[in-house]
């Protein structure tokens, strides 16, 4: 059920009625019912995996229980550590179990020895590595003092399987859902409002810029007997694509969020206008980036620490490393982890990993030259990484990059039915412009500086008239394989 479908809209718009006209103002019976919403939400993508999310909340709300009767204790920190063990157990074997079968299977014939496994095909279910995080940060977070568990089974269950963040996040906090499922809530105008707002812009994200540029960036079979330039293009748009992609989902889910009374946490702060790599990170997917910071790259920094820059370089790598392997299990995957963070130890080794970096604009408000070549430069080297995030093999991405940097990288690019291009040319110029111009605000039609009705009006009815016009053919959000 996408967002952008019309069963989505049939589905929330009864969940909105039921929620605030029939159970207004009563909490525990909004919980209940955003529970259950969820729960068939989430089957309607993968009814039979179901049971082990229902199990898994149950066990993670009694762990979290026996862990804050005992907490400081060694009874408290084992049900923790059987807790992030379990977590990750559940985690690996639905998503790599396949892909180590397959794997040893591949290196024992490389060595001659035939082997006759069974070669089964698991299951992943939707969204396991996102829940599977919140219930990790959950147990760990007790268990080290930071607050109490939650008393309210309906409340901890509807945090893990909260609808709108199910699928592909963001990967909230236990602190910044749980108390708000607890709370009063009831119609908030303006929040809603601003919700539509945001949902409109990640449609016109998704719809316009990500699924045209869909049709323009796939690696086909025939990707070796295209140009190197043409290649190139295809990489710098993918990188467009995915940022379009995934931005405009979460922007559609934290509007959700706020139609329902909700604040969810920010996953994106305009992270194509990076000046390095740590910059870029601290931008994009911060919900998973601040995860991964707070629980695998600070205990290993602070072990590591008396190493002084190459701990924290190995640190960083290790971490990740692990965020490849979060995305899915393939090797591909592993070495993008590596890529990006190789590219953190030039910064580390100079002292730049932890200096905020400053926009400098120049007299019409657009950056500086100096910045704009340091946006330009972070832009390529993740455009370079993502060949292998969407790549099937190595060998496919190792072709492909080397298929970029022959000689007809300097051939003129194929392009076919230009007019099309140049009016994708003009909505991507749209898209950088209004990130650009609000690159401080929590969306890109958050207008506060636009008093007049008329004018915001006016916008709305572009961008609607632009997303039915312009709309290319309903994609799948990349995020949900992951």
């Amino acid at each position: 059920m996408l967002f952008n479908s019309s069963e989505f809209v049939i589905f929330f718009a009864t969940l909105f009625a039921l929620y605030y006209f029939i159970f207004k103002e009563k909490t525990k019976s909004q919980n209940i019912l955003l529970l259950v919403a969820s729960y068939f939400f989430y089957a309607c993508a993968d009814w039979k995996l179901l049971p082990l999310l229902i199990a898994a909340t149950l066990v993670y709300y009694g762990l979290g229980l026996a862990i804050f009767k005992t907490v400081g204790s060694r009874r408290a920190t084992t049900l923790s550590t059987l807790g992030v063990v379990f977590g990750i157990a559940v985690l690996g074997y639905f998503k790599y179990t396949n892909f180590f079968i397959s794997s040893f299977q591949t290196l024992f014939e490389s060595l001659g020895l035939h082997t006759n496994w069974h070669t089964f095909k698991i299951i992943v279910p939707i969204g396991i590595s996102f829940y599977t995080f919140r219930l990790l940060s959950y147990v760990i977070d007790i268990s080290r003092g930071k607050y109490e568990p939650a008393r309210d089974l309906v409340a901890f269950a509807t945090y893990v399987a909260f609808f709108p963040c199910i699928l592909s996040g963001p990967i909230d906090r236990p602190n910044t859902l749980i108390p708000q499922l607890q709370k009063k809530r009831i119609f908030d105008y303006a929040l809603a409002t601003d919700g539509l707002r945001q949902i409109l812009w990640g449609m016109f994200k998704k719809m316009v810029i990500a699924d045209n540029c869909a049709a323009m960036t796939g690696i086909g079979a025939d990707y070796m007997n295209c140009s190197g330039s043409t290649l190139l293009l295809g990489t710098l748009l993918y990188t467009l694509q995915m940022y379009a992609d995934f931005s405009g989902y979460t922007d559609m889910v934290i509007g959700v969020g706020k139609l329902l009374g909700f604040q969810l946490t920010k996953n994106f702060a305009c992270p194509l206008f990076a000046q390095n790599i740590a910059d870029y990170w601290r931008k994009w997917h911060i919900s998973l980036t601040s995860w991964l910071t707070d629980y695998v790259f600070m205990p290993l920094n602070i072990k590591w620490r008396d190493w002084g820059n190459w701990g924290m370089a190995l640190s960083i790598i290790i971490t990740f490393v692990l965020i490849g392997s979060w995305h899915g299990a393939s090797w591909t995957f592993v070495i993008f982890g590596l890529y990006h963070g190789l590219l953190y130890v030039p910064l580390i080794l100079s002292g730049g990993m932890f200096k905020k970096t400053k926009i400098e604009t120049g007299k019409w408000g657009f950056p500086k030259l100096k910045t704009l070549a340091k946006m330009l430069l972070t832009f390529f080297l993740v455009s370079f990484g993502l060949i292998l995030f969407r790549a099937d093999s190595l060998t496919q991405a190792w072709n492909y990059l080397g298929r970029i940097f022959s000689a007809s990288l300097f051939a003129i690019p194929a392009i076919s039915e230009m007019q099309d291009k140049l009016i994708m040319s003009f909505f991507i110029a749209i898209l950088l412009l209004v990130d650009w111009v609000n690159r401080d605000k929590q969306h890109g039609l958050q207008m506060d500086n636009i008093k007049s009705s008329v004018v915001k009006w006016l916008i709305y009815f572009s961008l609607i008239v632009i997303i039915w016009a312009f709309g290319g053919s309903q994609e799948r959000f990349i995020y949900f394989q992951f």
